[in-house]
Order: structure tokens, then sequence, then C-alpha cells
């Protein structure tokens, strides 16, 4: 479970062009993490990497790494433009 990657997007956020607010993504990505804890230990927790998906854009690729639950993005739309994809890269560096 250590060497995992859990992504998660809001089931209201698929294809709807609507991001959760980095609190929101925050607070989900600290449960999962805690369940993760639960299900297999501390150690699991601590190294599984969770990302967070629903409508990632340059302009709220900052504010959700900010959330610090989340280890990173899974990116949908925004991956089909080159120059969207590296500011969201940016975004994380």
């Amino acid at each position: 479970m250590a060497s995992a990657v859990i992504a998660y997007e809001p089931l209201w956020a698929i294809g709807a062009g609507q991001t959760a607010t980095s609190g929101d993504a925050g607070e989900m990505c600290s449960a999962i993490r805690d369940e993760v804890g639960q299900l297999a230990g501390p150690g699991a927790a601590v190294a599984v990497r969770i990302q967070y998906g629903g409508s990632v854009t340059p302009g709220t690729a900052a504010a959700l790494l900010s959330a610090d639950s989340a280890d990173g993005f899974l990116v949908g739309g925004a991956s089909l433009d080159a120059g969207q994809f590296a500011a969201i890269v940016h975004a994380g560096a």
C-alpha cells in the first residue's frame, strides 16, 4: 500500500469544469490518508501518494497544492494543451 498512488476526483467535478476549494480538497485527501492509516498502518499513510483531480487549471493548481494533503494532480483536459500543462507543472515546482 505504501507504494500506491490514489487519485481523488469529486463526482460533481467530472466533466463539469468546477474545482473544489483547497480546503475541501485538503479535507478529503486527509480523510483518504487517515483511512489508509486505519487499513494499512501509519507508515503506509505517510508514504501513499494522493493526487487530486477535478478541473485542475494553471489558475487553481497553486491553491490546491497549498492544502498540504494532496501530493500532486490527476490532470484532465488541461493536459491536452502543452502551455496549460506546463503552467500546472510549474505551479507545483
